[in-house]
């Protein structure tokens, strides 16, 4: 029996990269995991791969700036697995670029995506998480840099999602539900196809990371989620926790 058996997870952008490893982790503890995405194909991927090691999964499309498929997918997963005890907040359209060049569309997406989604998923969620539910939703270190050339927007976006859960953690502690968020390093297909594009670039990024190299998805950053929905965390709340090979300093 894995450490999160008998539990109900939800994972949005669960089709591939973070939110796929962060699905295989989890239902690899004994969770049973909706996966959703905006590509159903990818999430039936990803299902029939937690199939084919043993665990109970379930694909449903979602495109998270919709309010409609966000309350679809909640109740599909309650429907299909009987309740909700952790949610993921992973999906998140990415602004990117210099001030001068994220038009307001670019930015209306990041915020619509990110931290709009994850307040109404966490709102949707909230009555089935009541007693001991367990909240993690996934930010950036790039709020951190020092210099923030090109990352303003996408930081900007994450930053509001950090204290949309530090929120959460305060007003709805006394429910039984945690809240906490991670900033991973992780080698999603982005991160990838950029490592391959930018050789240089990304061998000093590396360099950077002081156990010099990027997370893998499932084994490092799905392992870590694993761990924060775990017993043994049942303490940890209103935490954001850089999962990044030391790279970051919070405080």
């Amino acid at each position: 029996m894995g450490e999160l058996s008998g539990k109900v997870a939800l994972v949005t952008g669960a089709g591939q990269g973070v939110g796929q490893g962060i699905a295989f982790a989890l239902a690899g503890a004994g969770a049973a995991v909706a996966v959703t995405g905006r590509t159903l194909s990818k999430c039936e991927a990803t299902v029939a791969e937690i199939e084919s090691r043993g665990g109970r999964a379930l694909a449903l499309a979602c495109d998270v700036k919709s309010a409609e498929d966000l309350g679809r997918i909640v109740e599909a997963t309650v429907g299909t697995f009987g309740g909700l005890q952790i949610l993921v907040n992973n999906a998140q359209e990415v602004p990117l670029g210099p001030l001068n060049g994220v038009t307001d569309e670019a930015f209306t997406a990041g915020f619509e995506s990110g931290p709009l989604a994850t307040m109404r998923l966490m709102k949707l969620a909230y009555p089935h998480l009541v007693g001991d539910g367990v909240i993690i939703n996934l930010a950036s270190t790039a709020g951190m840099r020092w210099d923030m050339a090109n990352f303003g927007a996408y930081a900007a976006v994450k930053e509001a999602i950090r204290s949309l859960t530090r929120a959460a953690a305060c007003e709805w502690g006394a429910d039984g539900i945690r809240a906490n968020v991670i900033l991973p390093h992780a080698k999603s297909p982005g991160l990838v196809w950029w490592m391959e594009n930018n050789p240089e670039e990304a061998e000093a990024f590396q360099q950077s990371i002081p156990m010099r190299r990027v997370g893998e998805c499932e084994e490092d950053i799905g392992a870590f989620v694993v761990q924060l929905c775990s017993d043994g965390a049942r303490y940890v709340s209103g935490q954001s926790i850089a999962v990044d090979g030391g790279q970051a300093r919070l405080g």
